[in-house]
C-alpha cells in the first residue's frame, strides 16, 4: 500500500507545522502584521500545501509501481484526490487574480470577499488645479478681434506720449551759467575809480548780472577794480563783455579775467 511505503521514507512531512509555529513566534515578537502581509502568509500556506500534496502524489505513484507494492483500499486515494481538487481550485483562484494597473495581483478568498476595498481619493490640490484650468480655458475668447486690441494699444500709447510731453513742458529747463571775476585796470593813480566802476556797471546785457566789487592795490599808488558778475553762457560771452567795458577809453586801460567758474 502507498501509505505503508511512505512510512519507510525519510521525508519531513510535518515541516509546514514547524513553519507555522515559527511564523507565529515571530509575529508575537514583532507585533501584529498588516492585512496585506496576512494575505501573503495565507497564500504562501496554500502554495506549500499544493507543493506538499504533489510531492506525496509523486512518491505514492513511485511506490505503487515498485516491486513490493500491493493494492490497498481506495479510501486513502479518494481522500487524497478530494484534497488535491480543493487545492487546485484555490490555486486557480490565486492565478486568476487582478494583475491590472490598479489590481493587487491576488484574488481574495471567500471569507475575505465581504471586506470592501479602499477607494483611492483624488488629491484636492489636483481637483482645484483642474477647476482653475477649466476656468482659464473658458475665459479664452477664440473669436476675439485683433483690431480692437490694436486700437486700444494705440490709444494707450498716444495717451502716455501726451502725458510725457505735458510733464516735460512744465519742467523748467536748466540754463548754463558762469561766474566771472574781472580785473579792470585804470591808466594811472589819478583815475577816478568810483567813476570807473559806474562805467563798468552801466554795461547792461541780456543774461548779465553784476555782483560785488572791491579795489585792489597794484603798486605806485595805483589800484585796480575787481568786480564779480554772472552771465548766461548762451547769451553773454567773455569777448563781448570785454569789448563793452573797454569802450570807456578815458577810464579803462585793460580788462583781464581773474577767475572763471561754471555754475
Amino acid at each position: 500500500m502507498a501509505t505503508n511505503f511512505l512510512v519507510h521514507e525519510k521525508i519531513w512531512f510535518d515541516k509546514f507545522k514547524y513553519d507555522d509555529a515559527e511564523r507565529r513566534f515571530y509575529e508575537q515578537m514583532n507585533g501584529p502584521v498588516a492585512g496585506s502581509s496576512r494575505q501573503e502568509n495565507g497564500a504562501s500556506v496554500i502554495l506549500r500545501d499544493i507543493a506538499r500534496a504533489r510531492e506525496n502524489i509523486q512518491k505514492s505513484l513511485a511506490g505503487s509501481s515498485g516491486p513490493g507494492a500491493s493494492g490497498g483500499p481506495s479510501g486513502d486515494h479518494s481522500e487524497l484526490a478530494v484534497r488535491i481538487a480543493s487545492l487546485e481550485v484555490e490555486n486557480q483562484s490565486l492565478r486568476g487574480g487582478n494583475w491590472g494597473p490598479g489590481g493587487t495581483g491576488l484574488s481574495l478568498p471567500p471569507q475575505w470577499q465581504h471586506v470592501s476595498p479602499m477607494r483611492q481619493a483624488e488629491p484636492p490640490a489636483r481637483k482645484a488645479a483642474t477647476a482653475a484650468e477649466d476656468d482659464e480655458d473658458d475665459a479664452i475668447d477664440l473669436f476675439g478681434s485683433d483690431e480692437e486690441e490694436d486700437k486700444e494699444a494705440a490709444r494707450l500709447r498716444e495717451e502716455r506720449l501726451r502725458q510725457y510731453a505735458e510733464k516735460k513742458a512744465r519742467k523748467p529747463e536748466l540754463v548754463a551759467k558762469s561766474s566771472i571775476l574781472l580785473d579792470v585796470k585804470p591808466w594811472d593813480d589819478e583815475t577816478d575809480m568810483a567813476q570807473l566802476e559806474a562805467c563798468v556797471r552801466s554795461v547792461q546785457l541780456d543774461g548779465l548780472t553784476w555782483g560785488g566789487s572791491k579795489l585792489v592795490p597794484v603798486g605806485y599808488g595805483i589800484r585796480k577794480l575787481q568786480i564779480q558778475c554772472v552771465v548766461e553762457d548762451d547769451k553773454v560771452g567773455t569777448d563781448l563783455l570785454e569789448e563793452e567795458i573797454t569802450k570807456f577809453e578815458e577810464h579803462v586801460q585793460s580788462v583781464d579775467i581773474a577767475a572763471f567758474n561754471k555754475i
